[in-house]
């Protein structure tokens, strides 16, 4: 479908770290699994070409119904976040599906971009649901039923390390809805919070990962090394000692309605632009 998408940067979306399963093409579009689709997205202009899934699917996933502008102006008006919003414009958080975002970041802890999209395109090939599209072999997400019945050894080879023993003790609690991920939507924000770091691999900035890319929680704020060394030296500069506790304060009253939206912007501009911390007090 082509669709007339006005604050809308394709590059900026699939590339901001939010999701693993994108890849640029040689013509300068993208192409990525979606469920059991393989979606190829493109963009001239104002115009977004998707491909590849049903419309309600596409326009879902890429949250095509939000006033972007109007949820920018909801940010902070600072000097850090106007250059956050020039550097990412027109950069929307996606609506990924729920486990496939919990599960993904559980692999990413203290890894960068490209090793997680690595061990998730692994994972999918070792234990995902083939099928076939565009003449070729593709695999779907594996459901936690089928990472709860596979062993160490299976997911140890896709290359995740330590994190393979917190995915399959994950997915068994999920698997065996000891843990109801069905149930997170009608929680309030603590308490989805709670209730996801149940799971083994699974603290604060996990969880407030897939709360935000997968349950679209705008309250989540996740608070990564980059997101860290943000707060501390563009809006704590002169302080010293600030705790995490004082950060997560912070931003709950600091970022407005949708601050899991101003976390990204600030997150995509200062891992792109490490010399705009360069000047401030470590």
């Amino acid at each position: 479908m082509n669709v007339t998408a006005r604050d809308f940067y394709l590059g900026h979306t699939l590339e901001c770290g939010q999701a693993f399963r994108w890849r640029r093409l040689g013509d300068g579009g993208y192409e990525g699994v979606v469920g059991r689709a393989v979606v190829r997205a493109a963009q001239t202009g104002n115009i977004l070409t998707l491909t590849g899934a049903p419309a309600r699917t596409l326009a879902h996933y890429f949250q095509l119904h939000e006033d972007l502008a109007a949820i920018v102006r909801t940010f902070p008006d600072d000097p850090h976040m106007r250059r956050a919003v020039a550097f990412g414009r027109g950069m929307r958080l996606l609506r990924q599906e729920p486990w496939e975002c919990l599960a993904s970041f559980i692999c990413s802890s203290a890894k960068q971009f490209v090793q997680i999209c690595q061990v998730v395109d692994s994972l999918c090939r070792a234990l995902g649901e083939p099928f076939e599209a565009g003449g070729r072999n593709e695999f779907a997400f594996p459901a936690a039923g089928a990472v709860a019945r596979a062993t160490h050894g299976q997911l140890w080879a896709c290359k995740m390390g330590f994190r393979a023993k917190n995915l399959l003790a994950a997915a068994r609690l999920v698997d065996s809805g000891r843990v109801r991920l069905e149930t997170i939507s009608a929680m309030d924000y603590p308490r989805a919070v709670e209730e996801l770091m149940k799971l083994p691999g699974v603290g604060p900035k996990v969880a407030d990962c897939a709360l935000l890319f997968g349950w679209g929680r705008q309250e989540a704020f996740p608070i990564d090394v980059w997101i860290e060394r943000a707060l501390r030296r563009l809006y704590f500069a002169s302080q010293r000692h600030v705790t995490r506790r004082r950060l997560v304060e912070f931003h709950r009253s600091y970022f407005g309605p949708y601050a899991g939206y101003a976390q990204q912007y600030l997150f995509h501009y200062v891992r792109n632009n490490p010399q705009s911390l360069a000047a401030a007090p470590r």
